[in-house]
């Protein structure tokens, strides 16, 4: 009855498509996004058939005798058709191992889809995994989450920058000077932490060329000249910010606080849900306190984004 391939570059559309229509699918997932980094993975991405009938995806790689869910991804979990019922992920998850032996392959390391970004519930693929593995949590991070019709509101440091972010002149605006963001991107995570965006400049304005109603980046501009911004990713359900980042005449000027004051409680209201993203690092063993903190003072909440290991053998 079930049928696992692996996926190959000639069904990209039949991929595609599938991707639109699932239940708890972003464009993520689209082969137009995943494939701007195919160099770096040994994609191993599995495509069941039910019935002869494209069923569900995995997005995946391989390295040595471990399948991974996309590490090139945050998050890719199993993507499943709205008909999906639990008794057929069940099933799903049996041919799936069962083929994954059959490739050689002794562990699996899975990250679900968090539930935010479900068009409809989609956590069949958690019972599954309980079901049919000894998959145990090996990583839990957590991201600062707001729900638009219960938001909490900000705090009082947060309102401040506001205030003076205004007193200052300072506008918002929507850009395509992803080379200004960048530059400012760039010059703090390489003095804060050593370490370059996972996007060059080059690939993202590749990525927002082929997503442009997807990512969309938003600028504080002082006389024009941008003090800071965020890169967002817009997904049926979730806003979320990609990036964010201001220079230090931007945090003096509170810039970001008056940044997400629009994006929040007024371009982006008609989205249910505003996602700031992982404040964690190393499987989630090191919290970011400071930057934890600037997002819950926005009022954003804990949603976890687990990652499992499970045992082939």
């Amino acid at each position: 009855m079930y049928k696992v391939e692996l996926y190959t570059p000639e069904r990209k559309k039949e991929w595609n498509i599938f991707i639109e229509n699932a239940k708890n699918s972003t464009f993520l997932f689209d082969r137009n996004y995943m494939d701007y980094h195919a160099d770096r993975f040994q994609d191993f991405s599995l495509m069941i058939y039910r019935k002869n009938k494209l069923y569900a995806l995995l997005p995946a790689n391989k390295k040595n005798d471990v399948l991974y869910s996309h590490q090139g991804l945050t998050y890719g979990g199993l993507i499943m058709s709205k008909k999906s019922t639990t008794l057929e992920v069940i099933e799903t998850f049996q041919a799936i191992n069962s083929f994954l032996k059959e490739q050689n392959i002794n562990k699996v390391i899975y990250k679900p889809i968090p539930y935010i970004y479900h068009q409809v519930p989609s956590q069949e693929d958690l019972y599954a995994l309980f079901k049919t593995t000894d998959a145990r949590i090996i990583g839990r991070n957590i991201s600062s989450t707001i729900y638009q019709e219960n938001k909490i509101k900000f705090i009082e440091s947060r309102k401040s920058g506001i205030r003076k972010a205004l007193s200052n002149g300072i506008t918002i605006q929507e850009s395509n000077d992803y080379a200004a963001f960048w530059e400012i991107l760039n010059t703090n995570l390489k003095n804060k932490y050593g370490v370059a965006p996972v996007h060059s400049l080059s690939e993202i304005t590749l990525l927002q060329s082929r997503f442009p109603k997807n990512i969309k980046l938003y600028l504080a501009c002082k006389d024009n000249k941008a003090l800071g911004g965020t890169v967002l990713y817009l997904t049926p359900r979730v806003t979320h910010t990609q990036y964010i980042s201001a220079n230090i005449e931007g945090k003096e000027l509170g810039v970001l606080d008056l940044l997400f004051d629009f994006l929040i409680n007024h371009e982006y209201t008609s989205f249910p849900i505003f996602d700031f993203g992982q404040s964690t690092e190393n499987m989630g063993n090191v919290l970011n306190e400071s930057l934890i903190f600037q997002k819950e003072g926005f009022g954003g909440r804990g949603v976890i984004y687990d990652i499992y290991e499970y045992n082939l053998k």
